[in-house]
């Protein structure tokens, strides 16, 4: 499986600092990220990262209950997939870390029921690989089945 690979320019300190990530593999593009943007209510056009793990879990998850309901025998039409990922102060060794995530899917899948759906998506939530990196955050799904 081939490695992707992401890069951050940084200047300055956290406070008053920026910098850009670049998305080098796909060369899609470069975001600002700043720390008290990131800390801000209004990200003012920057990204965080966040974001950048909101967009990979999303992705990951997405492609994950795809195949779960393929192997239940369901044709997905359309997957609708939302991270919340929450950062907060780590109470027990200081600083920042992820505090939750939480992903809502809404699906419209031909050839499975709302048990079937459910059960694929617990499914692919085990099983996604961003979801298992992050196996240290608290991640809830809220999953439904739409027709």
């Amino acid at each position: 499986m081939p490695t992707r690979t992401a890069r951050t320019a940084w200047t300055g300190t956290l406070e008053d600092g920026s910098g850009q990530v670049e998305l080098t593999s796909s060369n899609v593009g470069t975001y600002d990220v700043s720390f008290p943007k990131r800390a801000a209510d209004d990200a003012d056009g920057t990204t965080s990262p966040e974001e950048l793990v909101a967009a990979a879990h999303t992705s990951c998850y997405a492609m994950a209950l795809s195949g779960e309901l393929g192997r239940r025998g369901g044709t997905p039409e359309a997957i609708d997939v939302q991270a919340d990922v929450t950062l907060g102060p780590d109470q027990e060794a200081g600083g920042f870390k992820l505090t939750g995530i939480k992903l809502t899917v809404r699906g419209e899948v031909s050839g499975i029921d709302e048990a079937g759906f459910l059960e694929a998506a617990e499914a692919a939530k085990a099983g996604c690989p961003i979801s298992k990196a992050l196996a240290a955050v608290d991640i809830t799904l809220d999953a439904a089945l739409e027709s």
